[in-house]
């Protein structure tokens, strides 16, 4: 008796009660939606953005480009001065880190492994 007087006051309930429309989902924003990564960013990360987009690197954030390391085409080392230390690993699994100064002007051997360096200047974009 009881299942019974239950099962018809689901059924009751379940006509009765008709789902209402949704409305529609509006945006967090009165004007317009959520802006954009490009639109919120400021000071340093808006010239980074506007940089990665134009194609340059200003801050060098990417991976530099692979060169050979041979004397006609040697790696290229960004300074702001004339000169500047470098490290170079001689192999792969070499866990030791040849250190020595690049100064400005023709390309510079590694004394160990014979890898060639060439300072470029480099401005800081202020």
């Amino acid at each position: 008796m009881a299942a019974r007087l239950l099962l018809r006051t689901a059924v009751r309930a379940a006509t009765t009660c008709r789902a209402s429309p949704m409305p529609a989902l509006s945006r967090g924003m009165a004007a317009g939606g959520i802006p954009t990564d490009e639109e919120q960013a400021t000071g340093l990360e808006k010239k980074i953005m506007h940089g990665l987009k134009t194609g340059s690197d200003p801050y060098n954030i990417l991976k530099p480009k692979g060169y050979a390391g041979s004397k006609s085409d040697p790696h290229l080392v960004p300074s702001v001065t004339n000169k500047r230390m470098v490290g170079c690993v001689c192999e792969e699994d070499n866990t030791a880190i040849v250190w020595f100064w690049l100064h400005d002007g023709e390309a510079q051997r590694c004394p160990s492994c014979g890898s060639h360096y060439k300072l470029v200047p480099h401005e800081l974009p202020h």
